[in-house]
Formats: structure tokens, sequence, C-alpha cells
């Protein structure tokens, strides 16, 4: 088939370069001409493993394309894929500024057999929205339909490749089964491809976004409750995890989640009950204690200080929201550093993919190293954000004697708490007891 895909983001860029890889002819469009060029050479602006060797394969082959032209994508496409931003704005509410703008751009171009197809997260009745705009501007009734991504940054082309379930919300059977035909490379395995209206469609994103957002809110709230208790939430997730109705998925402690979907679908979802009247307590209770789990690691140092922070040399491992992205968007290291940095620490910073994106958010103001062990020097503490399996088995003589204080403060437990006594570190982790050096 041939697909044009508007918006060369994370979603976008994703969806065509597996598109293409399945064997149908794509052509990527942004506005952002220096990014364009970049990718027609190759240089992929985001992290994401194993992208960059399949836009490389699919360029050469001549099935992925990439352009700033419009008028040069749409006109020959069966299928237009949009793919912008949905921001949240002040009030919470999806920003969809960019797809309307799109909407606009691709109306004189589209053929009269294309079908429109957001993969944007949107809220529900847009796609009844671009209906009505595309008819308006074009005199006729078009096809639109709704097709929700559901890819975890960091493992986004197996998700792709090999999904749990395709939902696509369409208004005939004849668009529903050219979908189904798109994906059907990607479906061998018996994996459902799911037909529904597009506004169940765009419901299904939010609430899947939502449940999930709610599942790490919940645990870590029986984390805080675990630490009052003297109880371990290793062993209490164990225990309620082994119930099948419960499962493990999501259901790891942490410093809350971050990125650009949850936070933004949990609150864009509460602003959509809030304009039909819907109280959501739960929804916003989610939200809350994101925002209390985010405070937390700050508050553990403060503590531990004695509030006492101003001229402490403070590391920090792990700055992306999650591994295996170099994604910072609502990331919880960033609270941690403007708490931090706000209390007159001196910080020295280490992520193997994120570096670049928070140096151009605090320039100077932090320090950088490329080797995370580099970042325990003389330290009075160190932090860890972010999960990185490289962090997982560290040369704990080694830290020790670089650090100029022996603590650490765990917010991914990524640490085994009596190893750490062993090693002499005084050790604070999310809902587990704390190891004190000095009463070794």
């Amino acid at each position: 088939m041939k697909i044009a895909v508007i918006g060369t983001g994370y979603v976008g860029l994703v969806t065509g370069t597996c598109f293409a890889e399945s064997g149908n002819d794509v052509v990527c469009v942004d506005i952002d001409q220096k990014k364009i060029e970049r990718l027609r050479n190759g240089d992929v602006p985001i992290y994401e493993p194993g992208l960059g060797e399949l836009i490389d394969r699919n360029i050469a082959s001549g099935r992925l394309q990439f352009t700033t032209a419009v008028s040069v994508a749409v006109p020959p496409a069966q299928l237009v894929y949009l793919a912008v931003g949905t921001p949240m704005s002040e009030s919470g509410a999806a920003d969809l500024t960019a797809l309307w703008a799109v909407v606009d751009s691709i109306a004189p171009y589209l053929n009269e057999n294309a079908i429109t197809v957001t993969k944007s997260t949107v809220p529900v009745g847009t796609n009844a929205q671009i209906f009505s705009r595309l008819k308006k501007n074009l005199g006729r009734d078009c096809r639109v339909a709704s097709n929700p991504e559901f890819l975890k940054e960091g493992a986004a082309i197996d998700d792709f490749m090999k999904p749990d379930r395709v939902v696509v919300g369409v208004r005939s059977a004849e668009d529903g089964e050219i979908l189904r035909r798109l994906y059907a490379p990607f479906l061998r395995t018996e994996k459902p491809f799911l037909t529904m209206s597009p506004e169940s469609a765009e419901m299904t994103k939010y609430v899947a976004n939502a449940l999930l957002a709610t599942k790490i809110s919940f645990i870590n709230e029986m984390s805080r409750i675990c630490s009052a208790m003297d109880a371990n939430i290793d062993d209490v997730r164990r225990g309620i995890g082994h119930d099948s109705r419960i499962g493990f998925a999501f259901l790891f402690p942490g410093v809350g989640y971050g990125g650009s979907c949850f936070p933004k679908d949990v609150r864009a979802l509460d602003y959509l009950a809030k304009s039909k009247n819907v109280d959501a307590q739960i929804l916003q209770a989610v939200d809350r204690v994101n925002g209390v789990q985010k405070e937390l690691v700050p508050q553990l140092i403060k503590q531990h200080f004695d509030n006492q922070l101003a001229g402490k040399k403070i590391g920090i491992w792990g700055l992306a929201f999650k591994p295996k992205t170099d994604d910072i968007r609502e990331a919880p290291a960033l609270v941690l550093i403007d708490r931090l940095l706000d209390s007159g620490c001196e910080l020295s910073v280490h992520d193997p993919e994120a570096m670049s994106n928070v140096c151009e958010k605090y320039g100077d103001r932090l320090n950088y190293f490329d080797r995370q062990l580099d970042v325990l020097n003389n330290a009075d503490a160190l932090a860890i954000m972010t999960e990185w399996g490289e962090f997982r088995t560290p040369d704990y003589a080694e830290m020790k004697a670089r650090m100029k204080q022996a603590v650490v403060f765990d917010g991914r437990n990524i640490f085994n708490g009596e190893q750490m006594r062993s090693a002499g570190f005084t050790y604070y982790s999310i809902g587990r007891p704390t190891v004190d050096a000095s009463a070794s």
C-alpha cells in the first residue's frame, strides 16, 4: 500500500518505518526541514533501540522516504496517517492545534478513496470532527478512521511488529478490511484485530493508559504505607502478584511515572469526564499520588541531611523517565534536580542516552559525566532515578571509595538491601527497610 505519515515524532517515525519494513511504500512528512534532512541521512533524532537500522534498510530499499511537502506525500496515498503531537494544555485538555493544522493542510491533496487515519492520542469525538472539517474543506464525505498506538518507549519496534492487539475505529466494514490487510503481517500469531466505533477506539487509548498509571500509583502508595508499617513492599508485591486476577505487570514501586503519555492522558481523560459532568475521582487520585511520589526522594535526602543541603555534592544516575529512551518529559529526575538545585546542592549526573536533552534544559547548572562512576567522586550521596541495566551490578567497593559519604537513595529498588549493608552503605529505597551503615 502507499502510505503517508504526517509527523515524524516518536509515534510517526516508528509507525512509518515499521509499515515500510512490511513492504509498503511510505512517505513521512514533517515541517521541520532540519529533521527531515537528518532522517534522509540516516540520523535518527530520537533514541529507540533498533529504529536506526530499520530506517537505514528501508531508505536503501526505496520503501521509506522523507519530505516536508504534503503535496508530494498525500496525493498518491491510500492511507494518510496523522501522527502529530497532542500536548497537554494548561486546562489539562489535549491541545489539538497541530492536528487541525495538518487536517487543513492535507485536505486539498486527498484522493477520493484515501482513508485518513488518526494515530495521535486524541479526545473522544475527534474522529467525527475530522470528518466534518474535511467535508467542509472539500465539499464531500471523506473516509476517516482511528488507530490508537500502544507503544512502549524502549520497546516500540517489538510492540509494533508483535502487538498484543490492534484496535481500529471505523465507520464502514470496507475501511476495517483495508486496515486489517495492512496489519496482517503483524498478526500472524493470532493476536486480535479489534474493530469498533471511532469513539470507542479513541476511548480505548485513554482507558488503557489510565489503568496502567493507576497500577503504578497504587503500588507506590502501598510502598509508602509499607515504609510506615515496617513491611517490605517486595514481599507484599510477590504476595499479591501471584493472584491471577492481579498479576505483576506495572506493580514495581518507584519514584512515579513520567513520559509523554501517562501524565497527559490521565489529565486529559479527567478533563473529558469533567466536560460531561462526571467526577473522575480515581483519575484525580492517580495524578495526585504520582505528584506526591515524585517528591519522595527529595524528601528522603532532605531528612537524611537534616535539611542542611547547601554545598552538598549529590550524584544522580538516570535522567530519562524510563530506561532505553532519551525522553525526559515529566521525568521524576527533573523534580529531584529542581529541588536539590533550589537547596544549594552541587549536582553531578549521568544517563546513557538523555544527557544532551537535560543539558538543553539546565546548561552549566549541572556537571555531566559520560562514566557513571565519575559521578561519585567526592559525593555526599547518590540518587538513582532510572533503572538502566548497566546500573544494576556496579563495583560497590569502588563506589564507596569514590564517595565522601556512602549514602545511596535508590528510587528504583535496583539494589539489594543486604548487599548494600555488607558493602557499608546507608541505603534508602522505596517501601523497604532502610539500611543504616552506622548500625552495622
